[in-house]
């Protein structure tokens, strides 16, 4: 697993590539959105475009730190997840519970 950040205004941008699986990559992702939740960010988006498989414990982490961003008045959202993700979020319902964009000007106007 691959993790970059940028930062936009007060928006912070992760692009996560590679696999989120059970492991070393999950704990990974979840000690690197930990990290976040410390910072003084109000929004953290997500950019999957690069992310070749979530298993059962890469969508936990996401929904568990969905609700840990919420309970400390942060957001967290997806960018442009790949078609095969995209149909996993559809399928297991998170697509009604995470902000997805499919445009990064979109989501940085809606997230700022």
């Amino acid at each position: 697993m691959k993790i970059e950040r940028t930062q936009e205004g007060r928006v912070v941008i992760v692009q996560v590539g590679g696999v989120i699986k059970l492991g070393s990559s999950a704990k990974s992702f979840a000690a690197y959105l930990e990290g976040l939740l410390d910072e003084d960010v109000p929004a953290v988006l997500l950019d999957l475009e690069t992310i070749d498989s979530v298993d059962s414990t890469g969508l936990g982490e996401l929904v568990g730190y969905l609700q840990r961003f919420a309970e400390r008045g942060k957001r967290l959202a997806l960018l442009r997840p790949p078609r095969k993700i995209h149909n996993l979020l559809h399928l297991t319902r998170l697509s009604e519970v995470f902000p997805i964009f499919e445009s990064r000007a979109q989501a940085l106007s809606e997230l700022q």
